[in-house]
């Protein structure tokens, strides 16, 4: 695990968000809190800080006078993460005076969600009755919008002519240095292309680089292109530079990019100095790069199926030394892998029904060993939301035969199926297998593993106990991308991580989101790997454009005063 993760993981809100949402609110039919007039509402977002119960606000709308049915313009501005269940409370209230203390204003009503809750409807949008201290207090309607964060892929190629010759005995070497301008006035490095020996007539290769990192959006924020000549020692020699914006590269090939390097200290030297050659650009092209809350506000489903590990290594359930065993008191491993989980991805599924299997136990009536049987005991596997998959797996371990060995194929290849009939990107399939120890059936695990990865599918495997993981380790392509007789897999579609690295936290609930964010942190770009390989995009729907002027009213963390 690197440093940054680890730094990650001790502090999570320094963890990088997917996105930024804005979320819009109305109200409808609000109670009337005013004798001679009507309600002056304000709305307050209030965001549960992770791991705790303790809810923080981070910001308010403006007060709207005498209005019960107010449509409030500012905008609460919010980062979005995928692999956090991010709890968000709305109140309003009738502002009676200009007062900063909520307690001295009338309180209407208030609903709690989620954001998944939010972005996973069709729209973005939920519409829910605001609780009260009496009935009836009207209702609140919270639209989230993403916002754009210029994820587009530019494409560029350049070629240099008539490069001033720098080498003694010898020509150029030369490479550029694209940096991009900040508000400070300095300039920040976003490329480097690679150096070409000798030569005075350089074409360097193309070379891709995301919006965001050459001007964040703005494309008439100045670029400059730094141009040297490479040397052994590190002591490479300026050619050149010229400056341009994104605005401008963006009319591809033509006159107006053809560009004069420009060396300042020879310019400044010399009389009759023209330029130190030429850069032209030969190709531009831009490839639009879809974000998973444009997918997921498109409509596609995410399948949550999970697979637990019935082998006799995990200990006799009834003693409390086995990693099966239900204390009243605290959850186990296993329970608490799901929970961390179940908890995130149920808001992105729909019907919340969830797939439950064990595998590596025997199973009654025949006591056979099974390594995909339903732990519902039931025709279907599937169970009724999270609450369901626990007590099917508690009731398991009172009829099943803990036995082994541990094969994760079958599983795998059953998921798989499924994923295959669903290759349109409707549906998105996440396996998590819990499991104790090392893995019977590598080959035949690799082999499923290769075929899923061109699937619309990812596997998520937490270990639990002290055994030797080293197997999952090279499931898990971080570093070498898993391959099967010679066959590599297409996307590295699995994350391993040990749970023993949380359960030092004596706090459950921060060391099951510190689980979460760990091993689903992966899933959005795993996700977008597959419909950029399958060329499959999001629908866009009508209004899903958010405007300059609704950006620009997006608040910030400091509640306005009045």
């Amino acid at each position: 695990m690197s440093l940054d993760l680890d730094l990650v993981l001790k502090d999570p809100e320094q963890a990088i968000p997917a996105t930024k949402v804005e979320l819009s609110v109305t109200c409808r039919k609000l109670r009337d809190m005013d004798v001679l007039s009507k309600s002056d509402p304000m709305c307050v977002l209030f965001i549960k800080t992770l791991g705790s119960e303790e809810y923080k606000e981070v910001g308010r709308t403006e007060v709207i006078d005498n209005n019960l049915n107010p449509n409030f313009v500012r905008k609460f501005l919010v980062d979005y993460f995928f692999e956090e269940v991010q709890h968000l409370k709305f109140e309003v209230y009738d502002v009676d005076s200009k007062n900063e203390d909520l307690k001295k204003h009338d309180f209407i009503g208030r609903i709690t969600c989620t954001m998944g809750e939010i972005m996973a409807t069709g729209g973005g949008v939920i519409t829910r009755e605001l609780k009260g201290k009496v009935k009836k207090c009207g209702t609140i309607t919270v639209r989230g919008e993403e916002l754009s964060s210029c994820r587009d892929l530019i494409y560029m190629t350049f070629r240099g002519e008539q490069l001033d010759k720098k080498d003694t005995f010898g020509k150029s070497d030369p490479f550029l240095v694209i940096c991009r301008k900040n508000a400070d006035e300095g300039f920040t490095v976003c490329h480097k292309t690679e150096v070409i020996k000798k030569t005075l007539e350089p074409k360097w290769k193309e070379f891709k680089i995301h919006s965001r990192a050459l001007c964040n959006g703005d494309y008439d924020r100045p670029i400059k292109f730094e141009c040297y000549d490479w040397n052994r020692d590190g002591g490479h020699e300026l050619i050149g530079v010229f400056e341009t914006t994104s605005r401008e590269l963006s009319r591809g090939p033509s006159n107006s990019n053809r560009y004069q390097l420009i060396h300042p200290k020879l310019k400044e030297k010399k009389k009759n100095y023209k330029h130190s050659g030429m850069i032209i650009l030969e190709n531009y092209k831009v490839e639009k790069v879809h974000s998973f809350l444009a997918y997921i506000r498109d409509g596609t489903q995410m399948n949550f199926t999970v697979a637990v590990d019935f082998t006799a290594s995990n200990g006799d359930p009834r003693h409390p030394t086995s990693l099966h065993y239900i204390n009243p008191n605290q959850p186990n491993h296993y329970i608490r892998a799901l929970r961390a989980v179940g908890e995130v991805i149920e808001d992105y599924d729909s019907d919340k029904l969830y797939p439950a299997f064990g595998f590596g136990a025997r199973v009654p009536p025949d006591m056979k060993v099974s390594h995909e049987f339903h732990m519902n005991g039931k025709p279907d596997a599937s169970c009724e939301g999270l609450k369901g998959v626990i007590e099917a797996y508690q009731n398991s371990l009172k009829s099943v035969q803990l036995y082994g060995p541990t094969n994760f194929a079958p599983i795998i290849t059953r998921v798989a199926r499924e994923a295959a009939a669903k290759r349109d990107g409707t549906e998105y399939f996440i396996l998590l297998i819990i499991t104790d120890g090392e893995i019977t059936d590598m080959q035949n695990t690799k082999q499923a593993i290769v075929k899923a990865a061109k699937l619309p599918m990812s596997i998520i495997i937490v270990g639990v106990g002290n055994e030797n993981f080293t197997a999952m380790e090279e499931l898990d392509g971080d570093e070498v991308r898993l391959s099967f007789q010679g066959e590599e897999a297409e996307r590295d579609i699995v994350q391993f991580v040990p749970f023993r690295e949380f359960e030092n936290n004596s706090n459950i609930i921060i060391s099951q989101a510190q689980l979460a964010k760990e091993v689903l942190s992966e899933i959005p770009d795993q996700f977008l790997s597959y419909m950029r390989k399958n060329g499959i995009n999001p629908k866009p729907k009508r209004g899903s454009v958010t405007s300059m002027a609704s950006r620009e009213s997006a608040i910030s963390s400091t509640p306005p005063k009045r």
